[in-house]
C-alpha cells in the first residue's frame, strides 16, 4: 500500500507540475495574443487616423482651391462691374454735355460718318427738338467749306456778308452735291448721338453703339488703369 501511495503522490505531484507549466504557457500565450492584438489594434488605429488625416487634408486642399476659384470669380465679376460702370459713366457724360459742346461733338461725328453729304440725320425725339437743326446746319456749312473757299473775314463778319455767305453756301451745295444733309422727320429711341441714313444704308452713331464698340477695343486698357496689371 505504501508503494501505491507513493506512486499516487508522484502522479499527483507531476500532474500539478504539468498543470502549473501549462498554466504558465497559457498565460504567456494569452499575453502574446493580447500584445499582438493590441499592437494590431494600435496599428489599425494609427492607420485609420493617418487615413483620416490624409482625407481631412485632401478635403481642406479642395476647399482651399474651391475658395480661391470662388474668390477669383468674385474679383473678376467685381472688376467687370467697375469697368461697366466706367463705360456707363462715359456714356452719361457724353449725353449730358453742355448744349454747345454737344452740338460740336455731333457735328464732328457727322463729318466723319458722312460719305455723300446728302444723308438724313435721325435723332432721338429729345435731341431732334433740342439740337437736330443746329447739327444739320453746322455740318452742312463744314461740308461746303471743304469744297468752296469762304468769303474774306472782313466781308463775312458783316450782315450783308453773312447773308451772302449763306447764299454762296446754298448755291455751292447744289452745284457740288454736298452739304445737303437733312433732318429726318423720323426719330429713334437712343440715349444720344444719331443715325445717318442714305437710302437703305444706315450708319449707327448712337452713343450707346459707339461706347459699346469702344468698350470692345478699350476694356482691357480700362481694366489695367483701374486695377493695375
Amino acid at each position: 500500500m505504501e508503494g501505491i501511495e507513493k506512486i499516487t503522490e508522484k502522479i499527483r505531484s507531476d500532474s500539478q507540475a504539468e498543470i502549473a507549466r501549462l498554466g504558465r504557457e497559457t498565460d504567456e500565450t494569452v499575453r502574446d495574443i493580447q500584445q499582438s492584438a493590441q499592437a494590431q489594434a494600435d496599428k489599425e488605429t494609427a492607420d485609420a487616423l493617418a487615413r483620416g488625416r490624409r482625407a481631412a487634408e485632401e478635403r481642406l486642399e479642395r476647399l482651399k482651391s474651391a475658395a480661391k476659384m470662388e474668390r477669383r470669380k468674385l474679383e473678376l465679376a467685381a472688376r467687370q462691374e467697375m469697368v461697366s460702370r466706367a463705360f456707363d459713366l462715359a456714356l452719361e457724360k457724353l449725353c449730358s454735355l453742355p448744349e454747345q459742346e454737344y452740338v460740336q461733338l455731333l457735328t464732328r461725328l457727322v463729318l466723319e460718318a458722312s460719305s455723300t453729304g446728302r444723308e438724313q440725320l435721325v435723332f432721338s425725339p429729345q435731341d431732334r427738338a433740342r439740337v437736330g437743326k443746329q447739327v444739320v446746319v453746322a455740318a452742312n456749312e463744314c461740308l461746303v467749306k471743304q469744297v468752296v473757299p469762304g468769303l474774306p473775314e472782313s466781308i463775312a463778319e458783316t450782315k450783308v456778308g453773312a447773308l451772302l455767305g449763306k447764299v454762296v453756301n446754298s448755291t455751292a451745295a447744289m452745284v457740288t452735291g454736298t452739304g445737303m444733309l437733312t433732318l429726318s422727320e423720323e426719330t429713334r429711341p437712343m440715349r444720344g448721338g444719331f443715325i445717318l441714313v442714305d437710302g437703305d444704308v444706315e450708319i449707327n452713331c448712337a452713343f450707346e453703339t459707339l461706347v459699346r464698340l469702344q468698350r470692345e477695343k478699350l476694356e482691357k486698357s480700362v481694366d489695367q488703369v483701374l486695377f493695375g496689371a
